[in-house]
């Protein structure tokens, strides 16, 4: 998604019924889960803010809430997920409220340059390319894993002519896959069939109902989507291009140092790793909140 995003995607919602007896295709908090963790605010961090911002009391975020368990819907239609745990965590650090706004993915950073959101939170990698955009704040790494059909496994490394499902406006929709199919067709094989959809639900329930062979997402997402499909779904191929995560912001608005501060307060007094180790994802924690620190 996204931007690598490392341990967890949420299969598709209407799905349900097709599917039952076969997958578990409701995505579920950890059984820990429930309240987020009392935050204290921290005022050298609420100091940084824009006028505006700590004006209106809160933090509009756009997200894309299909993405388990980064960010999905609760029973109740709420954003949930160790993402919305985090930016939650981390607006209490500024004395402030979140705000989401529920978005397809690839429409949220223009959101953003818009000035329709503060900031996106969609499991984005950050990128050199995204950079040109926007500003990121980089708060996790992940990478890219495949899944397929616990019968028919697929070797990333071996997919010429195979139909890939992936969503549309990520990095495995706009970068990887289109590589990978560029290289079948110099080598002379047939070239990968990308299948693009508009959230990752679908992407993943394609591979489930036989209309992909293979889905590519965030090794997190793709990983919770395996945990989640009861054996129907197997991981194919190893974790590979590794990235940052990175929450997107307006260049130049001077919101950045106060998240990366507000970020780094939660680091430090441990509710980022709690948050991570609740989820099962801390595989993925950083030990320094940076601003743009993607190289590539």
């Amino acid at each position: 998604m996204k931007s690598i995003r490392l341990v967890p995607v949420a299969l598709l919602a209407s799905a349900a019924l097709l599917l039952t007896g076969c997958v578990n295709n409701e995505p579920t908090a950890p059984a820990s889960s429930g309240t987020a963790p009392a935050v204290a605010k921290d005022d050298a961090a609420a100091k940084l803010l824009p006028k505006d911002i700590a004006s209106a009391g809160k933090l509009v975020i756009g997200t894309d809430a299909t993405y388990a368990p980064n960010e999905f819907k609760d029973a109740d239609g709420n954003p949930t997920g160790w993402e919305i745990e985090l930016a939650d965590a981390m607006a209490a650090k500024l004395g402030l409220t979140t705000d989401y706004q529920i978005a397809k993915f690839d429409n949220i950073i223009p959101s953003i340059t818009g000035g329709k959101y503060n900031l996106g939170l969609s499991s984005f990698f950050d990128t050199k390319e995204r950079q040109q955009q926007v500003d990121m704040i980089d708060y996790y790494t992940a990478g890219i894993q495949w899944a397929s059909l616990a019968d028919k496994k697929i070797d990333p490394e071996n997919a010429c002519g195979i139909k890939l499902a992936v969503q549309n406006g990520t990095t495995e929709a706009l970068d990887d896959g289109p590589a990978k199919s560029a290289a079948c067709v110099a080598a002379g094989k047939d070239p990968i069939d990308l299948l693009g959809y508009d959230t990752q639900d679908d992407a993943t329930a394609a591979v489930s109902l036989g209309r992909a062979d293979a889905m590519s997402a965030d090794s997190p997402v793709t990983q919770y989507a395996v945990a989640q499909s009861d054996g129907k779904l197997v991981t194919s191929g190893e974790v590979y291009s590794v990235f940052l995560y990175g929450m997107p912001i307006a260049k130049d608005s001077g919101l950045g140092e106060a998240l990366q501060a507000a970020l780094q307060s939660l680091m430090d007094d441990g509710t980022y790793t709690d948050i991570l180790t609740k989820w099962g994802v801390e595989q993925g924690a950083i030990d320094k909140i940076d601003i743009n620190g993607a190289t590539e």
